[in-house]
């Protein structure tokens, strides 16, 4: 066997393999005679048909079995001979498909193409410049979070004195029709809490709704436009029979000391106090995490090279993956959203380059500092996330150890160890806070 390794880039290898045609007539042979022992062929023996009959009857199979035989060996062979240690499965592809039809006649050469890992090369990754800012917390800051806590714990008190104002929650039975599609099935639906000019309502439902009282009904038309979040209605124009069955108004707890009593505390402002210093201790770590950010991609702007592109395909599909999770968690539907995913892919896939980058270089730079990761430490992480997940230790290491998953957080954390020591040894200069301005996602910590 002969081979050839050609160099195609820093990540893709081509080795071009010769297999001679004294070892194709080795193996075809001994294959042959394999099918002879076992064939039965019309007009002979069990056993006794001679070779070339049975060449001719098992042509295919005994073709496949001679490459299954020497396809491996030769490739395994001169991957080990070139020292070198492929990302996924060679792709191989051969080269003079015409001498499978007469084996042993000429030599069969392939090409095999392998994705590897490149060779990184690090330039200075100490005393990186960057720049830490810390968002201030304000008094309005407080009232918001305090003003969101008493709306979470409102009540809703029914409306008996005069009608639906804006605010207030109507609560209906409707049927709808479509009006350029009278052939479609009616909506149908019942106990509908429509709050009268609420984000995301319709403004023809708070304009008809606004002004009722319960056991009225409203007919009205609804035009919705054609980026609206329901697919089955987006561009369509639905006359509603709407019946009230019951207006509520939103009764929020008073701002005293009994409402601070049943949040844990003494008065309002020990409320305050303590909301304030989880506000300021939450701006403190979004500052960490954005000086994180900023040593990373500075690392990465000063590390250009060629990443593996099945792990850029990998690296896409995990951040695609984690829109649809954003967008169940909302309420939506990915399969329902009106998102062009092979675009929304094509955007994330330079973001996964980088991040793929990113975790290139924490490695090496791991390696160039000697740093490990102890058993105790890994312990620690899978009692992390199965408080996180609130799950026993033993499920979530059950789980890790199908996915090969303790090898991943010993490899996650040795990489954090990384990233925080050029946080320690980075120029830090700290500065007055501004407003970011929207960017791209910074490559991901792994």
């Amino acid at each position: 066997m002969k081979n050839e390794l050609i160099d195609v880039s820093p990540t893709r290898k081509e080795i071009r393999i010769e297999i001679e045609p004294a070892e194709i007539r080795g193996a075809y042979d001994r294959i042959s005679q394999q099918y002879s022992k076992a064939a039965t062929i019309p007009g002979f023996r069990p056993g006794h048909a001679p070779t070339s009959v049975v060449r001719t009857r098992y042509k295919s199979e005994i073709r496949s079995d001679v490459i299954r035989e020497l396809l491996p060996d030769a490739i395994n062979n001169a991957i080990t001979e070139h020292s070198l240690h492929p990302i996924g499965e060679p792709k191989v592809e051969m080269d003079n498909t015409e001498a499978l039809d007469h084996l042993g006649d000429e030599s069969i050469t392939v090409t095999v193409g392998v994705e590897v890992l490149p060779e990184v090369t690090l330039n200075e990754y100490k005393g990186v410049e960057a720049t830490r800012r810390v968002r201030p917390i304000t008094d309005a800051d407080v009232d918001q979070v305090i003003d969101s806590w008493r709306d979470s714990s409102a009540t809703m008190e029914p409306v008996e004195d005069r009608a639906s104002e804006l605010g207030d929650t109507v609560t209906i039975n409707a049927r709808g029709k479509f009006v350029d599609e009278p052939e479609a099935e009616e909506i149908t639906v019942d106990d509908v809490e429509v709050v009268l000019g609420g984000q995301g309502v319709q403004q023809e439902f708070t304009e008809n709704l606004t002004g009722v009282r319960p056991e009225e009904t409203k007919t009205f038309l609804v035009d919705y436009p054609q980026d609206f979040s329901s697919a089955p209605l987006a561009g369509k124009k639905v006359e509603y029979v709407a019946d009230i069955t019951a207006v509520r108004k939103k009764e929020l707890p008073e701002l005293d000391d009994e409402w601070a009593q049943s949040l844990g505390e003494s008065n309002i402002e020990a409320v305050r106090t303590r909301l304030r210093q989880d506000l300021e201790a939450r701006a403190t770590a979004e500052a960490d995490h954005n000086l994180r950010t900023e040593v990373m991609r500075k690392l990465v702007d000063a590390h250009p090279f060629e990443v593996p592109q099945s792990l850029v395909e990998q690296q896409t599909d995990y951040r695609l993956e984690e829109v649809a999770n954003q967008m169940a968690r909302r309420g939506i539907d990915p399969r329902q959203a009106p998102l062009d995913w092979n675009r929304a892919r094509e955007e994330l896939k330079a973001q996964a380059e980088q991040d793929v980058r990113a975790t290139m270089l924490m490695e090496k730079i791991a390696e160039a500092e000697n740093i490990t990761v102890s058993e105790e430490e890994v312990e620690a992480e899978i009692q992390s996330y199965a408080a996180a997940a609130q799950q026993s230790i033993e499920q979530v290491r059950a789980a890790l150890t199908k996915n090969g998953g303790e090898r991943s957080i010993a490899q996650r954390l040795r990489n954090r160890k990384a990233l925080d020591l050029l946080i320690e040894n980075a120029r830090v200069t700290d500065a007055e806070w501004t407003e970011p301005k929207e960017a791209e996602d910074a490559p991901e910590e792994e």
